[in-house]
């Protein structure tokens, strides 16, 4: 790992060559996040024709900065970036997060060239350019025209696309994900996926890798590094360009080649890495990787009050490569008294509509807690003889009693306001949880599968290995 990338998630100085004085311009923007979001190092704006930006004092270029800079944000038109690359290398900067756009994605590669060549010359990593910023919550620095309320965590995001990433890291607040980073690459001139990755791969803060990607423009490099990273953590993949209008969008966007999607499905799996469907499904599982313990084997049984979700949640197991096998027969002799005569005791196990509030979480508990039992997953449509904020309240209880959760339980609950509240509820208390069966079962599923996954890179790199003996 280039240990000049440490300068870009945890710099002691940021300079903002472009600091605006004017509020919604996007040099004011990335000034004002770095201060109220409670960056502790040294900031220092530049802004020829500004004394002062934000009870700042402002600086006419860069090198009337007195101190060397570790950070350099660059927010100025395409045509003087080169110049400002060479004033951060007297200044000996170690990273240059280049917002500005106007490069590749317009056709001017040579301009992107020459700013690589030139930032290489002066030793200088560049992010981006053509990107919104980045983000790193444990050092309280948020470098983006982004939101400024981001909420810390463990789930790094990288994403090729600026303004999807903003949009996202909207959706991580109004969800309550926790991130530890936001990284906009763009254009990928210099630091690409595979860098960030193996800094990413060592950050204690960092649980789990989501990326919206475009395109890798060094395969071979990508796929030495990812196989590394998800031993140790999973990654979790949207990719973008699946199809040929796709492609043509993608090209056109961060100038990317969007590639051929059954060989990056090919490399995904090679790698141990999750490939989503979509953004929706991406974020479900990251949020359920960040919250819970690692699936270390034994079978999955699903806890039910209600047959229909149920059937739907088999199907989407079955789907993505899940198959349930009949329930330990210890679960079954513990569940059997407790419930009503008619209740199904296969897999998944259907406790009736006719189950109290009590029952229902006393049949996840019992689940749960069984020693054959690897994974638990929960589907609870709500009914009139229950309350579904009530067995919320019951299992974050529980759960709490317990010292948190011994292995992974993923929830559904299916129905009006009351569900909507307590799936809110079982989130805040780190137990991932869905308004929809589909989704709660695609989630158990990836946890289930990355394990799977790991071992079997585990077992290809050993084999390897040997071979190179």
């Amino acid at each position: 790992m280039d240990p000049k990338l440490e300068a870009l998630f945890k710099p002691r100085s940021i300079a903002v060559v472009g600091a605006s004085r004017k509020p919604g311009k996007i040099g004011f923007e990335i000034l004002r996040n770095i201060i109220e979001y409670g960056f502790k190092g040294k900031v220092y704006p530049v802004n020829p024709k500004a004394k002062e930006i934000l009870g700042l004092k402002a600086y006419p270029s860069l090198s009337a900065v007195p101190e060397d800079i570790d950070m350099v944000v660059v927010s100025v038109p395409a045509q003087y970036v080169l110049d400002v690359i060479d004033e951060a290398g007297k200044k000996n900067a170690k990273v240059a997060v280049v917002i500005t756009s106007g490069f590749k994605e317009i056709g001017r590669a040579d301009l992107e060239e020459e700013l690589v060549r030139r930032a290489r010359k002066w030793g200088i990593r560049v992010l981006g350019p053509n990107i919104f910023g980045m983000i790193y919550t444990p050092a309280r620095l948020n470098a983006s025209f982004g939101p400024t309320d981001v909420i810390s965590g463990s789930v790094a995001f990288i994403t090729q696309s600026g303004a999807l990433g903003i949009a996202l890291m909207g959706m991580t607040i109004v969800e309550r994900i926790g991130v530890s980073a936001i990284i906009s690459i763009g254009n990928k001139a210099d630091i690409d996926d595979a860098d960030l990755l193996e800094y990413l791969a060592d950050d204690p803060n960092t649980k789990v890798i989501l990326i919206y990607l475009e395109g890798v423009t060094d395969g071979k490099k990508f796929l030495k590094v990812a196989q590394k990273v998800t031993l140790k953590k999973p990654i979790i993949v949207v990719k973008a360009g699946r199809t040929e209008a796709g492609a043509k969008a993608v090209a056109s966007h961060t100038g990317s080649l969007a590639g051929n999607v059954v060989i990056y499905s090919t490399l995904f799996r090679q790698t141990g890495i999750l490939q989503a469907r979509n953004v929706e499904e991406a974020f479900d599982w990251a949020r359920a990787f960040s919250y819970l313990p690692e699936y270390k084997g034994g079978k999955l049984v699903l806890v039910t009050n209600g047959g229909g979700a149920g059937v739907l949640s088999t199907d989407t197991l079955s789907e993505n490569g899940v198959k349930l096998e009949p329930p330990p027969k210890s679960l079954v002799d513990a569940l059997k008294p407790k419930l009503p005569g008619f209740a199904s005791l296969g897999n998944p196990i259907d406790v009736t509509g006719m189950i109290s509030n009590e029952g229902f979480v006393d049949a996840i508990m019992e689940a749960l807690n069984n020693p054959e039992v690897g994974a638990v997953m929960g589907i609870y449509c709500q009914t009139a003889v229950t309350d579904p904020m009530v067995i919320a309240s019951m299992l974050v209880r529980k759960v709490k009693a317990m010292g948190g959760l011994p292995k992974p339980l993923v929830l559904t609950l299916i129905g009006g306001e009351e569900c909507y509240w307590a799936v809110t509820k079982l989130n805040s208390a780190k137990i991932p949880t869905y308004p929809m069966p589909e989704r709660a079962a695609s989630t158990i599923a990836a946890v289930i599968n990355y394990t799977r996954m790991r071992e079997e890179v585990k077992r290809r790199l050993s084999e390897l290995n040997e071979v190179s003996d």
